[in-house]
Formats: structure tokens, C-alpha cells, sequence
């Protein structure tokens, strides 16, 4: 049942390189997106106290239901290669995408909490209607398209007055499909498993704890830590990934604060930290390594990621929450890798986030998010190997991201 569940929800949301710190969302749940994924002290709703199952007691009780629209820009340019002409190339055979999410929390007990989400935490898509690699001998369209959904039941557990630890366990329902990159079959151990196989599909189970205290009635202190998640292998794909097809979730840290200012004006302040360089499909080099789906196979070259999250939060009223966030962060995508990264130029670095809550009734909220990703590039710096008649490749993306959620509160 809950299999049907993941893949009928999979169907309806491609996740793609999102508005993103690398591939990862910037905030959980539209709430936290709003705030640029910022406050990981914040109970905000059941998606995003599930992030931090340590906020579960301090959350009330309630049902969240939300949708988000993204509309990513990438695209990619190759100068200087001996092979092929100079020439750009968008990304955007598929341009607008939906993604929903849900949650809920529940009281046991004034000690216990628990609370379950459903929700999109990572992913990447390109579609190239005009193949940057056709003159390498690719056929078709070119692209990949790797959706992550994630499903996490957490307890939270009130140890003081002040303070809370949160326990969560979080199974992961991925889907892989990669079209039109046939000349990357040449480097690779298992040339028939890299390219056009349709989609394949891999499954695995992480953790994550978390913590919260109350220092006093302004400042909160919190963290939360989630495991890397050892996936099952795209066996479709081979050919592709390091390892065998072997594409693991990384693990992250976050480390924040919020400081109420008054009882109206919350600021909020979170460090993460994304481990890339714990999955080699990810992290290997792609100019150096062995073949494409050996044990060290050549990846995407992903650095590990630190991201600043700042948010801020005001009581305009009875009925309306306003918020507003700004976050930077590292670039994951090094000059000298780009070539590859052409399948995924997940190269923002800033966001910009405006939103707000209205509570319609008693019971009842709409909570809305709007997020600039702004546009950034990576130029490349001997990114093309000369097996492709070297020169460089040049990634570009920009993100727009609009999300709403209802609520119903117990």
C-alpha cells in the first residue's frame, strides 16, 4: 500500500534540480520556504517539524497539504571545441513542474509527539530538445530526469521543559531516466546500461535526530542531523553511476538559531551542511577516474555544499503571518567539471523568499511562498577532455518557485 502511495504521488511530481542548494530543496515545506528554508528552531507546520522531529511537542496539532510550482532556467554552452561548432543550448523541454506534499502531527501525550510527511527533498532534470552531445553521435533529445520522494515518521520526545530530542526514520523512493547521452557509452564498463533504458527505480532508508532547547525567552537553540540514506542501485543504469548504478542520498547538518525580538518579530539564522562527497556517483571527478559504473567511476563532481539561511517572521495580525528569507551558499559544481554537469547544472548559489499565513477560521490556514533563485554560472576551465575535442562548457540557471499549503488544525 504505502509503495502505491510513493509512486502514485512520484507520478505527479518530476522533481527536478529545484530551487535548490545543489540538488537538495532549500526548505522542507512551504512554510520554511518562505523563510529560505531557514528555522530549524521554527514548529512551523508537520512537514517541517518532521525535519526537525525535535519541534513535533511544540507543534500543534494539524493536517498540511501543499503544492508547489517550480519553473527552473538552465541551460549550457560549449565554446572552443575542436569537434563542434560554438553553440548554446537550452534546457527547458520541460519547464513547468508540480509538486505536492503532506503531513500530519498528533499528540500522544504532553511528553510525546508524533508525526508523519510525504514529501520531495532532491532531485535533477534537463531536457534538451537540441543535444548539446549530437555531434559527439548522441540520437534524440538529451537529459536526465532523477526524482527523489521522501517518507518520514518521526516521534518527538519533550526531556525538560526546555528542551526536546525528536527521533525520525525516512524511507526514500527514487526514479532514474537518462535519454540522448549514447557517446558517454564509450567510457564506460557497461556500455549498454548508460543511456535510453527508460526509467528505473531504487529504494532505501535513512535516519535522522534532532534537538531543540530553550536557553531563555528569547533565544532557541537547535540541530538536526540526517544520515546518508544506502539506496539500492539503478541497476537500469549501470553503466552510469559509480558503482554499479549505485546513487546514495547524502547526509546533512543543520545548525540554527531564532531570537525572539518581541512577541510579534522572530529572526531565525541555520547553517547546513550537505555531504556530497559521500556518494561517488555524485562526487567523483569527471575528468579523472575509472570507467563510467566501475567502483570508482568518473561522477559528476560535486563538492560538499554549506548553505546560510536567514529568515525572518512578523505577527501582522490575528489572522496574517508575513516572512521573508534570503540564503547563500557554496558552489557545488567545480570549473573543471562542467562537461558532464551539462545533465545537471545545478549552479544557483541565492535565494530570495517572500511569504505569509492567513488564518482563515479557527481551524483553518492558507500559507503561501514565493522564491527567486537567482541566476548564476560556472564557467569551465578545461572542462572538455580532448577524447571530445576539448574546450569548455559553460553552465547558467535561474529558479522561480510559488507554493501554497492548507491547513486544517485540530
Amino acid at each position: 500500500m504505502k509503495k502505491h502511495l510513493l509512486c502514485t504521488t512520484l507520478a505527479l511530481i518530476p522533481v527536478t534540480a529545484q530551487a535548490t542548494n545543489g540538488y537538495f530543496m532549500h526548505g522542507s515545506s512551504i512554510t520554511s520556504q518562505a523563510m529560505a528554508g531557514a528555522g530549524v528552531t521554527l514548529p512551523h507546520d508537520s512537514i517541517h517539524a518532521v525535519a526537525n522531529p525535535a519541534n513535533l511537542v511544540d507543534s500543534e496539532e494539524r493536517f498540511d497539504l501543499g503544492l508547489n510550482i517550480f519553473s527552473p532556467d538552465r541551460s549550457a554552452q560549449i565554446v572552443g571545441n575542436g569537434l563542434i561548432p560554438e553553440g548554446s543550448y537550452g534546457a527547458n523541454g520541460t519547464s513547468t513542474f508540480y509538486m505536492p506534499q503532506l503531513g500530519l502531527v498528533r499528540h500522544i501525550n504532553d511528553k510525546l509527539s508524533y508525526g508523519v510527511a510525504l514529501y520531495g527533498n532532491g532531485g535533477m532534470n534537463t531536457t534538451y530538445k537540441q543535444n548539446p552531445f549530437a555531434s559527439f553521435g548522441a540520437v534524440g533529445s538529451g537529459g536526465v530526469d532523477l526524482a527523489q520522494i521522501f517518507f518520514t515518521g518521526s516521534l518527538g520526545i519533550k526531556l525538560t521543559e526546555a528542551s526536546s530530542l525528536g527521533l525520525g526514520i525516512t524511507h526514500l523512493y527514487q526514479r532514474f531516466e537518462a535519454q540522448g547521452i549514447q557517446p558517454f557509452a564509450g567510457m564506460s564498463a557497461v556500455p549498454g546500461n548508460v543511456s535510453n533504458q527508460g526509467y528505473d527505480s531504487a529504494t532505501g532508508w535513512g535516519v535522522k535526530i534532532g534537538f531543540k532547547t530553550q536557553v531563555n525567552d528569547q533565544l532557541t537553540l537547535g540541530a538536526n542531523w540526517n544520515s546518508s540514506i544506502d539506496s539500492s542501485k539503478f541497476d537500469k543504469y549501470r553503466g552510469l553511476f559509480a558503482e554499479q548504478g549505485d546513487f546514495d542520498v547524502p547526509s546533512s547538518l543543520v545548525v540554527g538559531a531564532s531570537f525572539q525580538v518581541d512577541p510579534r518579530l522572530t529572526l531565525a539564522v541555520d547553517w547546513e551542511r550537505i555531504n556530497y562527497s559521500e556518494v561517488k556517483a555524485i562526487s567523483n571527478s569527471n575528468i579523472a577516474g575509472g570507467p563510467l559504473g566501475a567502483d570508482n567511476g568518473m561522477g559528476f563532481g560535486w563538492q560538499d555544499m554549506d548553505v546560510v539561511k536567514l529568515g525572518v517572521e512578523y505577527q501582522a495580525s490575528e489572522s496574517v503571518i508575513l516572512r521573508a528569507g534570503y540564503s547563500f551558499a557554496d558552489q557545488p559544481i567545480p570549473a573543471s567539471q562542467t562537461f558532464f554537469n551539462i545533465l545537471a547544472p545545478g549552479v544557483v548559489e541565492k535565494h530570495l523568499s517572500l511569504g505569509g499565513t492567513w488564518n482563515i477560521s479557527a481551524n483553518q490556514a492558507l500559507t503561501f511562498a514565493y522564491t527567486r533563485a537567482f541566476e548564476n554560472s560556472v564557467t569551465g576551465q578545461n572542462s572538455i577532455p580532448p577524447s571530445f575535442g576539448s574546450g569548455e562548457a559553460n553552465l547558467k540557471m535561474d529558479q522561480d518557485l510559488i507554493g501554497v499549503t492548507w491547513t486544517y488544525l485540530f
